[in-house]
């Protein structure tokens, strides 16, 4: 009995040596008091991390976008009613609105349900194991690529497919994908690749390495555009910010001068030149912090 106690004694000494050497376990997810939640990697493990203050940016502060954001509210309160609804990708110009406007559509609806995961690029091969976290809760959830792009051959590409369309298990429910993209297929399109396309008969068929391509963006079921603002609309968002950090309409129409050179410096007429704009000349007016945040 004393050579198993002393063995015993042992391994139970080693047992706790090993455990010392393990990674604390992995937070549980907030849900009850968070709104929004990153997917975080540490030590080859990931976990949903609360955002203790998710951008609060409203709807109405998106100027220049009406159909857009017509489209995507349609879609978003279906979605939180039960009823059938897309996932959404949103493309097109640089600092037009696109990751704002799912931001907004965020704070317009987190009260009925609505929740927010901000998912890297780098991390979309974990979709399933967040897809799991999520599969039985209550809340309707928003799954939120940024600024997505591929190479070819990178291993997000494929997870992103499954879950939109394509994998055994069936995409659950209460969760949808918002991508935001300056690209429209996702993936760099070169000159080369029209010269594999076919033509049978009258038809021209798309080479393999287009159809792959395309394949992705396709399985978007709702596809919302963005162009290049002309200079009234730049000026109207300036106008909205400006008068957000609680500049008169004097003070707003005196500085469009000013607006239309901050445009030229920077080559662009977009949203968030804008609100950059706006919060560089109200600063230098005194005026005060805006309520809703960046525009981005």
């Amino acid at each position: 009995m004393t050579d198993l106690s002393h063995f015993l004694a042992r391994a139970e000494a080693l047992l706790e040596r090993i455990e010392s050497l393990l990674p604390p376990p992995l937070p549980e997810p907030d849900w009850r008091n968070a709104l929004a939640f990153r997917w975080i990697k540490r030590n080859g493990r990931g976990h949903l991390q609360s955002v203790s203050k998710p951008h609060h940016i409203r709807l109405k502060d998106l100027q220049g976008i009406a159909d857009q954001k017509l489209r995507i509210e349609q879609n978003t309160r279906q979605f939180i009613a039960g009823r059938s609804a897309n996932n959404v990708l949103l493309t097109g110009a640089r600092g037009t609105g696109k990751s704002s406007l799912v931001k907004g559509v965020l704070n317009q609806y987190a009260a009925k349900g609505l929740r927010l995961i901000e998912v890297d690029k780098t991390d979309l091969v974990d979709l399933a194991e967040i897809v799991d976290l999520i599969n039985d809760r209550p809340e309707r959830f928003i799954i939120f690529c940024d600024d997505l792009s591929f190479e070819s051959g990178e291993p997000g590409y494929k997870a992103l497919k499954s879950v939109l369309d394509g994998s055994i298990a069936g995409t659950p429910d209460n969760l949808l994908i918002y991508a935001t993209s300056n690209r429209r297929h996702l993936m760099p399109e070169y000159m080369a690749e029209n010269l594999d396309a076919k033509h049978v008969g009258e038809e021209i068929h798309p080479g393999e390495t287009v159809e792959e391509k395309i394949s992705l963006s396709e399985r978007f079921g709702l596809w919302l555009s963005f162009y290049p603002f002309d200079q009234d609309h730049y000026l109207a968002i300036c106008a909205h910010w400006l008068g957000e950090f609680g500049l008169t309409g004097q003070e707003i129409e005196a500085a469009r001068g000013e607006a239309l050179q901050w445009a030229l410096m920077r080559s662009s007429r977009s949203g968030r030149v804008a609100w950059q704009f706006a919060r560089d000349h109200a600063g230098r007016k005194g005026g005060k912090s805006a309520r809703a945040g960046r525009k981005s």
